[in-house]
């Protein structure tokens, strides 16, 4: 899983076919790292208080930390 990248904007973790020179699914930012820590997968962030302290309002797989 540390081969996959993270969007440094909304961290989140990107599908295994995005390369560096790739955007990010989910807000379209080009700042893509290996560099991360951490994994939590968010499935309803309505009902989240993880989701509420990332500040994640959509479902997906999310960094906890990015470098």
């Amino acid at each position: 899983m540390a081969d996959r990248l993270v969007c440094r904007e909304c961290h989140r973790v990107q599908d295994s076919s995005i390369t560096e020179e790739d955007a990010c699914q989910a807000c379209g930012s080009t700042s893509l790292t290996e560099d991360w820590a951490g994994y939590v997968i968010i499935a309803h962030p309505e009902q989240s208080e993880i989701a509420s302290e990332m500040e994640v309002t959509e479902p997906g797989q999310y960094a906890l930390k990015v470098r």
